[in-house]
């Protein structure tokens, strides 16, 4: 098995199980970004550059989704593109992260 240490807001929620509910919890997308993000931000690891973090909702969302994080580019395109964003991250089916998470040792 191999390990992949990502940071995660200590106020974030728990990973849901697989085929749960999306709470919001970004251990996906801090993992690595999914296939849209990677055409967008031409990143294959790491973070995902398109990540955001709600204070009022205490969680993690995709700034695809929000608009917050549009790629630059007629306002046409940007409308087009998170109205398929939803689609291409399957927003909705439930987790699809199968990674195990392990809170950090103290110290």
């Amino acid at each position: 098995m191999q390990r992949h240490v990502i940071v995660i807001r200590p106020d974030a929620p728990a990973k849901p199980a697989p085929g749960a509910a999306c709470n919001g919890c970004g251990v996906c997308c801090l993992a690595e970004p999914c296939p849209a993000a990677m055409l967008l931000t031409l990143r294959r690891r790491g973070a995902c550059r398109l990540l955001e973090w709600s204070d009022a909702q205490r969680r993690y969302r995709c700034g695809l989704l929000t608009g917050a994080r549009r790629p630059g580019g007629p306002a046409i395109w940007a409308r087009w593109l998170q109205r398929r964003a939803s689609r291409w991250i399957a927003a909705g089916s439930g987790c699809d992260a199968h990674l195990e998470v392990e809170a950090a040792a103290p110290g």
